[in-house]
Protein backbone atom coordinates (compact mmCIF):
# COMPACT_ATOMS: atom_id res chain seq x y z
CA UNK A 1 0.00 0.00 0.00
CA UNK A 2 1.17 3.40 -0.85
CA UNK A 3 2.90 5.77 1.69
CA UNK A 4 0.72 8.72 2.70
CA UNK A 5 2.60 12.01 1.72
CA UNK A 6 3.72 14.08 4.79
CA UNK A 7 3.79 17.98 4.04
CA UNK A 8 5.28 20.50 5.65
CA UNK A 9 4.03 21.40 9.05
CA UNK A 10 4.68 24.70 11.16
CA UNK A 11 6.97 22.37 13.78
CA UNK A 12 9.02 21.41 11.23
CA UNK A 13 10.10 25.25 10.71
CA UNK A 14 10.88 25.78 14.30
CA UNK A 15 14.77 24.25 14.14
CA UNK A 16 15.54 27.32 11.54
CA UNK A 17 13.48 30.20 13.32
CA UNK A 18 16.21 31.91 15.18
CA UNK A 19 18.63 31.54 11.96
CA UNK A 20 16.07 33.23 9.71
CA UNK A 21 15.22 36.07 12.35
CA UNK A 22 18.94 36.88 12.10
CA UNK A 23 18.75 37.06 8.62
CA UNK A 24 15.51 39.08 8.38
CA UNK A 25 17.13 41.76 10.61
CA UNK A 26 20.38 42.07 8.92
CA UNK A 27 18.57 42.42 6.07
CA UNK A 28 16.35 45.10 8.04
CA UNK A 29 19.27 46.70 8.99
CA UNK A 30 20.51 47.11 5.63
CA UNK A 31 18.08 48.31 3.81
CA UNK A 32 18.51 49.01 -0.04
CA UNK A 33 16.26 51.42 -2.21
CA UNK A 34 14.96 49.51 -5.87
CA UNK A 35 17.42 48.71 -8.33
CA UNK A 36 20.01 48.77 -5.67
CA UNK A 37 19.75 45.59 -4.06
CA UNK A 38 23.38 44.57 -4.36
CA UNK A 39 24.03 43.59 -0.84
CA UNK A 40 20.24 41.39 -0.15
CA UNK A 41 20.98 40.07 -3.61
CA UNK A 42 24.55 38.85 -2.91
CA UNK A 43 23.30 37.33 0.45
CA UNK A 44 20.28 35.63 -0.89
CA UNK A 45 22.83 34.19 -3.52
CA UNK A 46 24.74 32.89 -1.16
CA UNK A 47 22.58 31.28 0.92
CA UNK A 48 20.32 29.26 -2.30
CA UNK A 49 24.03 28.01 -3.53
CA UNK A 50 25.04 26.91 -0.06
CA UNK A 51 21.27 24.78 0.05
CA UNK A 52 21.75 23.63 -3.16
CA UNK A 53 20.25 25.52 -5.87
CA UNK A 54 21.32 26.62 -9.23
CA UNK A 55 21.30 30.21 -8.90
CA UNK A 56 20.80 32.98 -11.91
CA UNK A 57 21.18 36.31 -11.11
CA UNK A 58 21.20 39.87 -13.21
CA UNK A 59 17.34 39.36 -13.97
CA UNK A 60 16.11 42.57 -14.27
CA UNK A 61 18.85 44.01 -12.64
CA UNK A 62 19.38 42.90 -9.19
CA UNK A 63 16.91 40.21 -9.19
CA UNK A 64 17.60 36.59 -9.40
CA UNK A 65 16.14 32.94 -9.11
CA UNK A 66 17.00 29.96 -7.57
CA UNK A 67 16.24 26.16 -9.39
CA UNK A 68 15.88 23.36 -7.45
CA UNK A 69 14.40 20.12 -9.71
CA UNK A 70 13.44 16.88 -7.79
CA UNK A 71 13.17 14.03 -10.21
CA UNK A 72 11.94 14.12 -14.26
CA UNK A 73 9.22 15.91 -13.74
CA UNK A 74 8.78 18.99 -15.89
CA UNK A 75 5.84 20.26 -13.74
CA UNK A 76 6.83 24.00 -12.30
CA UNK A 77 5.99 26.72 -9.98
CA UNK A 78 7.38 30.14 -9.27
CA UNK A 79 7.51 31.53 -5.97
CA UNK A 80 8.50 35.31 -5.25
CA UNK A 81 9.72 37.76 -2.92
CA UNK A 82 10.41 41.25 -3.65
CA UNK A 83 13.76 42.65 -1.80
CA UNK A 84 13.69 46.70 -1.99
CA UNK A 85 13.38 49.08 0.56
CA UNK A 86 11.53 52.96 0.95
CA UNK A 87 13.24 56.03 1.65
CA UNK A 88 11.62 56.88 4.65
CA UNK A 89 13.72 57.57 7.78
CA UNK A 90 13.30 54.70 10.37
CA UNK A 91 12.21 55.97 13.85
CA UNK A 92 11.47 52.43 15.44
CA UNK A 93 14.16 52.96 17.93
CA UNK A 94 15.29 49.17 17.80
CA UNK A 95 18.44 47.65 18.38
CA UNK A 96 17.92 46.58 14.44
CA UNK A 97 17.07 49.51 12.89
CA UNK A 98 18.33 50.97 9.43
CA UNK A 99 21.89 52.05 9.67
CA UNK A 100 21.30 53.88 6.49
CA UNK A 101 19.43 57.34 7.00
CA UNK A 102 16.53 57.90 4.67
CA UNK A 103 16.34 54.15 3.53
CA UNK A 104 13.84 51.97 5.80
CA UNK A 105 12.02 48.40 5.27
CA UNK A 106 8.93 49.79 6.12
CA UNK A 107 6.42 47.50 3.99
CA UNK A 108 8.02 44.30 5.12
CA UNK A 109 10.07 43.10 2.27
CA UNK A 110 13.31 42.02 4.91
CA UNK A 111 10.26 39.40 5.81
CA UNK A 112 9.01 38.32 2.41
CA UNK A 113 12.56 37.41 1.72
CA UNK A 114 13.39 36.25 4.58
CA UNK A 115 10.36 33.30 4.59
CA UNK A 116 11.01 32.04 1.07
CA UNK A 117 14.86 31.77 2.26
CA UNK A 118 13.07 29.72 4.90
CA UNK A 119 10.83 27.57 2.19
CA UNK A 120 14.22 27.42 0.25
CA UNK A 121 16.15 25.92 3.26
CA UNK A 122 13.36 23.85 3.86
CA UNK A 123 12.78 22.00 0.97
CA UNK A 124 16.36 21.42 -0.35
CA UNK A 125 16.51 19.35 2.42
CA UNK A 126 13.61 17.65 2.96
CA UNK A 127 13.03 17.41 -1.42
CA UNK A 128 9.37 16.22 -0.94
CA UNK A 129 8.45 17.17 -3.92
CA UNK A 130 8.59 15.90 -8.25
CA UNK A 131 9.37 19.04 -10.35
CA UNK A 132 10.80 22.12 -10.66
CA UNK A 133 10.48 24.88 -8.16
CA UNK A 134 11.51 28.65 -9.18
CA UNK A 135 12.27 30.97 -6.46
CA UNK A 136 11.72 34.15 -7.72
CA UNK A 137 13.83 37.35 -5.51
CA UNK A 138 12.52 40.30 -7.31
CA UNK A 139 13.85 44.28 -7.37
CA UNK A 140 12.14 47.44 -7.28
CA UNK A 141 8.66 46.61 -6.18
CA UNK A 142 8.50 50.15 -4.53
CA UNK A 143 9.34 51.92 -7.74
CA UNK A 144 6.14 52.28 -8.92
CA UNK A 145 6.68 52.37 -12.65
CA UNK A 146 9.05 50.29 -14.76
CA UNK A 147 9.21 48.10 -11.65
CA UNK A 148 11.09 44.62 -11.03
CA UNK A 149 8.54 42.59 -12.58
CA UNK A 150 8.40 44.42 -15.73
CA UNK A 151 11.96 43.91 -15.95
CA UNK A 152 12.24 40.30 -14.88
CA UNK A 153 9.51 40.04 -17.63
CA UNK A 154 11.46 41.70 -19.68
CA UNK A 155 14.58 39.79 -19.57
CA UNK A 156 12.71 36.26 -20.53
CA UNK A 157 12.04 35.43 -16.98
CA UNK A 158 9.16 32.77 -17.77
CA UNK A 159 10.41 31.74 -20.73
CA UNK A 160 14.07 31.15 -19.01
CA UNK A 161 11.99 29.66 -15.85
CA UNK A 162 8.80 28.07 -17.26
CA UNK A 163 6.11 28.35 -13.88
CA UNK A 164 3.03 26.56 -14.35
CA UNK A 165 1.39 28.79 -11.94
CA UNK A 166 3.30 31.76 -9.74
CA UNK A 167 2.18 32.85 -6.35
CA UNK A 168 3.25 35.85 -4.03
CA UNK A 169 2.62 37.16 -0.53
CA UNK A 170 2.71 40.33 1.26
CA UNK A 171 2.33 40.93 5.22
CA UNK A 172 -0.79 42.60 6.51
CA UNK A 173 -1.01 44.80 9.29
CA UNK A 174 -4.17 45.13 11.55
CA UNK A 175 -4.94 41.12 11.70
CA UNK A 176 -2.81 38.45 13.77
CA UNK A 177 0.13 36.76 12.87
CA UNK A 178 -0.39 33.14 11.00
CA UNK A 179 -3.68 34.85 9.45
CA UNK A 180 -4.19 33.96 5.73
CA UNK A 181 -6.68 36.21 3.65
CA UNK A 182 -7.62 35.23 0.16
CA UNK A 183 -9.63 37.11 -2.65
CA UNK A 184 -9.83 35.70 -5.96
CA UNK A 185 -10.03 37.82 -8.91
CA UNK A 186 -9.39 41.71 -8.90
CA UNK A 187 -7.58 41.93 -5.41
CA UNK A 188 -5.28 44.59 -5.36
CA UNK A 189 -5.97 48.07 -7.05
CA UNK A 190 -4.41 49.83 -10.45
CA UNK A 191 -2.37 52.60 -10.05
CA UNK A 192 -1.82 55.41 -11.68
CA UNK A 193 -0.39 59.14 -10.91
CA UNK A 194 -0.96 62.72 -12.54
CA UNK A 195 0.80 65.21 -12.76
CA UNK A 196 -0.79 68.55 -13.60
CA UNK A 197 1.01 71.82 -13.96
CA UNK A 198 -1.52 75.17 -14.39
CA UNK A 199 0.01 78.61 -15.51
CA UNK A 200 -2.01 81.46 -15.12
CA UNK A 201 -0.27 85.08 -15.06
CA UNK A 202 1.53 86.24 -11.70
CA UNK A 203 0.91 89.86 -10.42
CA UNK A 204 0.67 91.58 -6.81
CA UNK A 205 -1.78 90.25 -4.43
CA UNK A 206 -3.06 93.48 -4.07
CA UNK A 207 -4.41 93.82 -7.38
CA UNK A 208 -5.49 90.20 -8.29
CA UNK A 209 -7.90 91.53 -11.23
CA UNK A 210 -4.44 91.83 -13.10
CA UNK A 211 -3.61 88.34 -12.51
CA UNK A 212 -4.91 85.38 -13.41
CA UNK A 213 -4.17 83.37 -10.29
CA UNK A 214 -3.40 79.58 -10.45
CA UNK A 215 -3.56 78.91 -6.91
CA UNK A 216 -7.19 79.70 -7.13
CA UNK A 217 -7.90 77.40 -9.95
CA UNK A 218 -5.71 74.20 -8.60
CA UNK A 219 -7.64 74.91 -5.28
CA UNK A 220 -11.41 74.48 -6.95
CA UNK A 221 -9.84 71.81 -9.17
CA UNK A 222 -9.16 69.83 -5.72
CA UNK A 223 -13.01 70.42 -5.17
CA UNK A 224 -14.27 69.57 -8.49
CA UNK A 225 -12.01 66.20 -8.98
CA UNK A 226 -13.42 64.80 -5.72
CA UNK A 227 -16.83 64.60 -8.24
CA UNK A 228 -15.68 61.95 -10.48
CA UNK A 229 -15.67 58.91 -8.34
CA UNK A 230 -18.71 60.56 -6.73
CA UNK A 231 -20.65 61.64 -9.90
CA UNK A 232 -19.17 59.50 -12.62
CA UNK A 233 -18.11 56.11 -11.32
CA UNK A 234 -21.00 53.17 -10.97
CA UNK A 235 -21.54 53.33 -7.39
CA UNK A 236 -20.92 49.22 -7.26
CA UNK A 237 -17.76 49.86 -8.48
CA UNK A 238 -14.42 51.16 -6.75
CA UNK A 239 -12.52 53.69 -7.50
CA UNK A 240 -9.95 56.78 -5.46
CA UNK A 241 -9.04 60.12 -6.60
CA UNK A 242 -6.53 61.35 -3.80
CA UNK A 243 -4.86 64.40 -4.33
CA UNK A 244 -1.53 64.03 -2.46
CA UNK A 245 0.53 67.37 -3.06
CA UNK A 246 0.12 70.97 -4.29
CA UNK A 247 2.53 73.62 -4.45
CA UNK A 248 2.55 77.08 -5.38
CA UNK A 249 4.05 80.30 -4.45
CA UNK A 250 6.72 81.72 -2.39
CA UNK A 251 5.19 85.37 -0.56
CA UNK A 252 2.39 86.27 0.60
CA UNK A 253 1.97 89.44 -1.25
CA UNK A 254 2.62 87.80 -4.50
CA UNK A 255 0.18 85.79 -7.22
CA UNK A 256 2.57 83.22 -8.48
CA UNK A 257 3.15 82.41 -12.20
CA UNK A 258 2.49 78.35 -11.67
CA UNK A 259 0.48 75.80 -9.61
CA UNK A 260 1.32 72.15 -9.79
CA UNK A 261 -0.79 69.20 -7.97
CA UNK A 262 -0.36 65.44 -8.10
CA UNK A 263 -2.55 62.99 -7.26
CA UNK A 264 -3.07 59.03 -7.11
CA UNK A 265 -5.85 57.31 -8.87
CA UNK A 266 -6.70 53.70 -8.19
CA UNK A 267 -9.21 51.46 -9.92
CA UNK A 268 -10.26 47.62 -10.08
CA UNK A 269 -11.29 47.40 -13.76
CA UNK A 270 -9.71 48.52 -17.06
CA UNK A 271 -13.29 49.89 -17.84
CA UNK A 272 -13.04 52.31 -14.63
CA UNK A 273 -9.58 52.96 -15.12
CA UNK A 274 -10.23 54.14 -18.31
CA UNK A 275 -13.45 56.28 -17.41
CA UNK A 276 -11.15 58.26 -14.91
CA UNK A 277 -8.61 58.80 -17.12
CA UNK A 278 -11.17 60.22 -20.19
CA UNK A 279 -13.13 62.50 -16.84
CA UNK A 280 -9.84 63.55 -14.94
CA UNK A 281 -8.46 64.72 -18.11
CA UNK A 282 -11.28 66.97 -19.33
CA UNK A 283 -12.02 67.96 -16.29
CA UNK A 284 -8.64 69.38 -15.43
CA UNK A 285 -8.45 71.30 -19.14
CA UNK A 286 -12.27 72.73 -18.73
CA UNK A 287 -11.59 73.56 -15.65
CA UNK A 288 -8.15 75.80 -16.29
CA UNK A 289 -9.80 77.08 -19.36
CA UNK A 290 -13.16 78.17 -17.67
CA UNK A 291 -10.38 80.70 -15.23
CA UNK A 292 -8.57 81.77 -18.25
CA UNK A 293 -6.06 79.36 -17.36
CA UNK A 294 -3.87 76.68 -19.21
CA UNK A 295 -3.47 73.11 -17.86
CA UNK A 296 -0.78 70.91 -18.55
CA UNK A 297 -1.19 66.64 -17.83
CA UNK A 298 1.11 64.19 -17.51
CA UNK A 299 -0.64 60.66 -16.79
CA UNK A 300 1.04 57.95 -15.77
CA UNK A 301 -0.05 54.76 -15.84
CA UNK A 302 1.02 52.50 -13.11
CA UNK A 303 0.57 48.64 -11.92
CA UNK A 304 -2.43 47.40 -13.39
CA UNK A 305 -5.33 45.65 -11.28
CA UNK A 306 -3.91 42.45 -9.78
CA UNK A 307 -6.29 39.64 -10.25
CA UNK A 308 -6.01 36.21 -8.64
CA UNK A 309 -6.88 33.24 -11.00
CA UNK A 310 -10.11 31.21 -9.37
CA UNK A 311 -8.17 27.89 -9.23
CA UNK A 312 -4.73 29.07 -8.40
CA UNK A 313 -6.71 30.94 -5.22
CA UNK A 314 -8.88 27.78 -3.97
CA UNK A 315 -5.72 25.65 -3.99
CA UNK A 316 -3.42 28.60 -2.24
CA UNK A 317 -6.34 28.82 0.20
CA UNK A 318 -6.66 25.19 0.67
CA UNK A 319 -2.73 24.81 1.94
CA UNK A 320 -3.69 27.53 4.49
CA UNK A 321 -6.55 25.90 5.87
CA UNK A 322 -4.11 22.50 6.48
CA UNK A 323 -1.34 24.34 7.66
CA UNK A 324 -2.93 26.91 10.11
CA UNK A 325 -6.39 26.10 10.33
CA UNK A 326 -9.94 27.07 8.54
CA UNK A 327 -10.13 29.41 11.42
CA UNK A 328 -6.94 31.41 10.37
CA UNK A 329 -8.21 32.18 6.88
CA UNK A 330 -10.41 34.87 5.97
CA UNK A 331 -11.71 34.89 2.43
CA UNK A 332 -13.29 36.59 0.77
CA UNK A 333 -10.96 39.33 2.07
CA UNK A 334 -12.19 42.91 0.60
CA UNK A 335 -10.41 44.23 -2.00
CA UNK A 336 -7.04 46.08 -1.42
CA UNK A 337 -6.60 49.88 -2.75
CA UNK A 338 -3.21 49.16 -2.83
CA UNK A 339 -1.69 48.32 -5.24
CA UNK A 340 1.21 45.78 -6.20
CA UNK A 341 3.68 44.82 -9.28
CA UNK A 342 3.16 41.39 -8.90
CA UNK A 343 -0.08 42.08 -11.15
CA UNK A 344 2.55 41.80 -14.20
CA UNK A 345 3.17 38.00 -13.19
CA UNK A 346 -0.32 37.29 -12.74
CA UNK A 347 -1.05 38.83 -16.21
CA UNK A 348 0.94 35.97 -17.77
CA UNK A 349 0.52 33.09 -15.62
CA UNK A 350 -2.33 31.93 -13.50
CA UNK A 351 -1.56 32.49 -9.80
CA UNK A 352 -2.66 33.96 -6.23
CA UNK A 353 -1.42 36.69 -4.50
CA UNK A 354 -2.02 35.80 -0.56
CA UNK A 355 -1.86 38.53 2.93
CA UNK A 356 -0.68 37.07 5.61
CA UNK A 357 -1.64 38.73 9.14
CA UNK A 358 1.44 41.16 10.54
CA UNK A 359 -0.28 41.49 14.26
CA UNK A 360 -3.24 43.47 15.73
CA UNK A 361 -2.34 46.92 17.09
CA UNK A 362 0.96 47.57 14.64
CA UNK A 363 1.56 50.48 12.46
CA UNK A 364 0.95 50.20 9.05
CA UNK A 365 3.12 49.99 5.84
CA UNK A 366 4.89 52.71 4.51
CA UNK A 367 5.16 54.30 8.18
CA UNK A 368 8.26 54.90 9.79
CA UNK A 369 7.53 52.64 13.05
CA UNK A 370 6.89 50.08 11.42
CA UNK A 371 8.38 46.23 11.86
CA UNK A 372 7.84 42.90 9.91
CA UNK A 373 6.85 40.70 12.59
CA UNK A 374 9.57 37.76 13.34
CA UNK A 375 6.44 35.21 14.19
CA UNK A 376 5.73 35.37 10.38
CA UNK A 377 9.15 33.71 9.47
CA UNK A 378 8.90 30.45 10.05
CA UNK A 379 4.23 30.73 9.27
CA UNK A 380 5.36 32.29 5.96
CA UNK A 381 8.09 29.49 5.45
CA UNK A 382 6.25 26.57 6.39
CA UNK A 383 3.76 27.91 3.72
CA UNK A 384 5.36 28.27 0.82
CA UNK A 385 6.83 24.68 1.68
CA UNK A 386 4.27 23.03 1.66
CA UNK A 387 2.29 24.92 -1.08
CA UNK A 388 5.35 23.99 -3.12
CA UNK A 389 5.51 20.32 -1.67
CA UNK A 390 1.42 20.18 -2.07
CA UNK A 391 1.69 21.74 -5.77
CA UNK A 392 4.51 19.26 -7.36
CA UNK A 393 3.14 16.32 -4.68
CA UNK A 394 4.88 13.29 -5.51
Amino acid sequence: MKQEVQYCELADLNDAKDELIEIRRHIHRHPELSYEEFNTSDLVAAKLQAWGYAVTRNIGGTGLVGTLSVGDSKRSIGVRADMDALPIHEKTGLPYASCHDGKMHACGHDGHTTMLLGAARHLARTRNFHGIVNLIFQPAEEAGSNSGAEQMLRDGLFERFPCDAIFGMHNHPGFPTGTFMFRSGPFMAACDTVKVCITGRGGHAARPHLSIDPVVVASSLVMALQTIVARNVDPAEMAVVTVGTLHAGHAANVIPEQATLEMSVRSFTPQVRSLLEQRIRALIETHAEGYGAQAEIEYIHGYPVLVNSDAETAFAMQVAEELVGPENVISPFPAIAGSEDFAYFLQQRPGCFVRLGNGLGKPMLHNAGYDFNDENVTVGAAYWSRLVERFLCL
